[in-house]
């Protein structure tokens, strides 16, 4: 975020302004492509984390559609419809399972904006080998995906992400 938003405003002088901690646009480049560098081999090591856990499951329907799993399941929206009773008519608190459907969501709305913001990154990072199998208007598309998403993620992790980790009373 520090290293992407100074990119994404340059027109702006507190992006330039934060770009200057980075030795201006240029170092805030290259901190930002290390960055992404670490950001996909940990993409790529979560992903071989999930095969090895699904190797070791044993029963592979029961570890993807068990309670202990991480897609989403009708009982999720059992869950939701159950937590709106229960904040706004009083009803029971639903007993939820391993992983309630808000931590689901998280999950996977950091896996695909993950995926979006990497493939879009590498795009813009490539731009010369990528030209030479899509069209011009897919980099301006590209840029435009990557720094929203971004903003969006930065934005969704500072507020719902933090609260439900960091500040409900259960934690």
């Amino acid at each position: 975020t520090l290293t992407g938003m100074p990119l994404l405003f340059a027109d702006h002088a507190w992006a330039r302004a934060l770009a200057g901690l980075f030795g201006g646009v240029a170092g805030a480049g290259i901190v930002h492509r290390i960055l992404a560098v670490i950001l996909i081999a940990n993409f790529v090591l979560h992903g071989y984390s999930v095969w090895q856990r699904k190797k070791k499951a044993g029963n592979v329907k029961h570890w993807l559609f068990g309670p202990n799993s991480l897609l989403p399941r009708l009982q999720d929206v059992r869950d939701a419809l159950g937590m709106f009773r229960w904040f706004f008519t009083g009803g029971p608190k639903p007993r939820l399972d391993r992983w309630t459907y808000w931590e689901k969501f998280d999950y996977w709305a950091e896996i695909f904006g993950t995926g979006v913001i990497g493939g879009t990154g590498l795009l813009l990072w490539f731009p010369e080998f990528f030209s030479w199998y899509l069209p011009g208007w897919f980099f301006n598309v590209s840029s435009v995906v990557h720094g929203y998403e971004a903003l969006l993620a930065v934005c969704f992790i500072f507020t719902i992400h933090f609260f439900n980790a960091h500040l409900r009373p259960e934690k």
